[in-house]
């Protein structure tokens, strides 16, 4: 018999300083209106706005970084960390490039160290290759997806031959997103998050650890992928319902679950929940409706819903997708393999949420 893994917890708006940004930049595979989004960023200063967006093309959320920061963990202690580094290392050291891979999987951890080794070769000697762009695309083309473009990637690549350049401009521009929009954001995200931070805790008094992944993840089955030793649960706004993850150390698993209540809208001063939203959109369709049917059924991968609906598998994952970020359905990863199932109390909860907001008093426009 195997011992429950063990639970810490952590909190910091350091977190939702950059996932808001990997959340405007990536707003289609979030649910966020993309329009919104380049609203908020146009409030960056053009020649900041355009280094983020190079780097956001694929760059991810530096949790690990953001973990081991100090109390309070906020964005001015993330801002104030990323200033003691030496402009040139800050890259490095925010993404973990100079730090050995973790990754039980042999093929996967020899893709990343040598990704890694790729781009502290770049730094140190200001120049890359053709094939170091092949190199790069090879190990995240598959997390990109299709859009990734080959130029995107020669800009970032460019960007980390100059690390100074890189290092200056990157504090920089976090220093003026913080100004332009994180700093009245963080008010509003702060006590949301301690919420979700209190119920997770409290609900992980009377459930397993298989339970509250399956909970604070809203449908994620605890794969091998996830298994630990140990997991620490962290709460996130801009995300929800999806989760991020990364691996600490050989034994830890960082989980930042989504925190947002159904009745809020990650849009500030927006009145309709964007959950509440993408779930009637969700229900609206005939093919998603379909998916529902088999789904509610029995667990099928996309592969054998594609020859159900007689359709293209790329078309039903996008419709899986849509279906997941409105938390209808269940994922359970097995390998390289995804499986879903429908989320029956899902539904229950949609037309409940729907009741409660068509019964709310009705504000001013």
């Amino acid at each position: 018999m195997t011992s429950e893994p063990a639970i810490q917890w952590d909190f910091g708006t350091a977190y939702e300083l950059f996932i808001s940004l990997h959340v405007l930049h990536n707003p289609d595979h979030f649910g966020i209106r993309a329009s919104w989004a380049a609203g908020v960023r146009s409030r960056i200063p053009p020649s900041e706005r355009k280094l983020l967006e190079d780097l956001y093309t694929f760059t991810g959320v530096p949790m690990n970084w953001i973990h081991n920061l100090p109390a309070p963990k906020d964005a001015i202690t993330a801002l104030w960390a990323l200033k003691q580094i030496p402009a040139s290392e800050r890259m490095i050291k925010m993404t973990g490039a100079d730090k050995p891979c973790v990754d039980h999987d042999a093929e996967n951890l020899a893709k990343h160290e040598q990704f890694n080794e790729t781009f502290l070769r770049i730094t140190a000697s200001g120049a890359w290759k053709p094939a170091d762009v092949d190199s790069v695309m090879k190990v995240i083309g598959k997390k990109v997806g299709a859009s990734l473009k080959r130029e995107a990637v020669e800009r970032v690549l460019d960007w980390w031959s100059r690390p100074d350049e890189l290092g200056e401009g990157l504090l920089s521009a976090l220093q003026s997103y913080y100004q332009a929009f994180f700093e009245e954001e963080e008010k509003r995200v702060a006590p949301v998050l301690k919420a979700g931070l209190e119920n997770a805790r409290a609900l992980s008094t009377r459930m397993t650890v298989e339970e509250l992944f399956v909970e604070l993840s809203q449908g994620v089955q605890l794969g091998e992928e996830f298994r630990a030793p140990k997991f620490v649960f962290a709460p996130a706004f801009w995300t929800t319902p999806l989760i991020m993850f990364e691996k600490l150390d050989a034994d830890t698993q960082l989980v930042i679950f989504g925190a947002r209540p159904a009745n809020m809208s990650v849009v500030p001063g927006e009145t309709v929940p964007d959950g509440l939203v993408r779930s009637l959109k969700a229900l609206a369709d005939p093919t998603r409706l379909k998916i529902l049917f088999y789904l509610s059924r029995e667990s099928l991968t996309p592969s054998e819903l594609a020859r159900r609906l007689h359709l293209r598998a790329p078309t039903v994952i996008h419709h899986l997708n849509d279906l997941r970020l409105a938390s209808l359905v269940e994922l359970t990863l097995e390998h390289d393999e995804k499986r879903y199932a429908i989320r029956k109390q899902a539904l229950d909860l949609v037309f409940g949420n729907l009741t409660t907001f068509l019964q709310n008093e009705p504000t001013k426009e």
